[in-house]
């Protein structure tokens, strides 16, 4: 194969790909090393670079896929929309998905405590749309499910790896750039709802653990349950009338 039909191929290979094509399913289907297979893939990628071109060549999810330039999203946008609904999530989904992005692998009580809600409804739709999976079980009582980001999620969001994650405070601009400017959709009732107040040493453990004060940003940091702060006043005036007693005995 001369290196033009070497390269013809390669641009094949990955526009028929339905999912990023990685460097070993390239060079097993070209039938070269993995060495040239990556060279070709550089000077694919240099020759999609140049402004007289629409689309270019990305590194996202582990492989190579074709995406339309940044400077097209807008004229590319207008047409996706007049052939099927985008992506919309609520800002509790968004939040919830930053959760998840930002602690996986991590289960649902985990994510209830840090949000301050029950969040039952937002994993549902987070899965329907395969932004989320499943990663097995964590060994605690009860065996909670975890939970981690799919590759969906990375292709969604334009990201090679996890590695590439922005900072919190940055995720909200990245998710208006992948879902465009009506992918913020209005909450929907139900989707949420105040949740239990955790055992205290549940709560205890996951305070310890510093999740609260990495996703400050957020805006949901957890705060004390009502019961939580009802026992401590019990205790306190418990305290206080165990003193009186004492001083009166003295």
């Amino acid at each position: 194969m001369t290196p033009t039909e070497l390269d013809a191929a390669l641009e094949a290979i990955i526009y028929a790909a339905d999912e990023p094509a990685t460097l070993e399913q390239i060079a097993n289907a070209l039938g070269v090393e993995k060495p040239e297979a990556r060279a070709a893939l550089e000077n694919l990628t240099a020759t999609y670079s140049t402004e007289d071109r629409g689309i270019e060549v990305r590194k996202v999810a582990g492989g190579w896929k074709f995406y339309t330039k940044p400077q097209h999203h807008e004229a590319v946008r207008k047409f996706i929309k007049s052939l099927q609904p985008p992506l919309r999530l609520t800002m509790a989904a968004l939040e919830t998905l930053a959760v998840i992005a930002y602690k996986q692998p991590v289960t649902v009580p985990e994510i209830n405590e840090i949000r301050g809600v029950n969040v039952g409804g937002t994993i549902k739709t987070l899965l329907e749309k395969r932004l989320i999976t499943t990663a097995g079980r964590k060994e605690v009582i009860g065996r909670p499910i975890l939970y981690r980001s799919s590759k969906q999620f990375l292709m969604r969001f334009g990201l090679s790896d996890l590695d590439e994650l922005p900072s919190l405070k940055e995720f909200e601009q990245l998710a208006a750039s992948a879902l465009g400017d009506d992918g913020i959709a209005p909450a929907e009732p139900g989707d949420e709802s105040a949740a239990p107040a955790p055992e205290s040493s549940e709560a205890e453990a996951i305070q310890a653990s510093g999740e609260t004060n990495d996703l400050a940003e957020l805006g949901d940091d957890v705060s004390s349950s009502p019961d939580e702060s009802s026992s401590e006043a019990g205790a306190e005036s418990s305290r206080a009338a165990s003193a009186g007693t004492t001083e009166s005995s003295s």
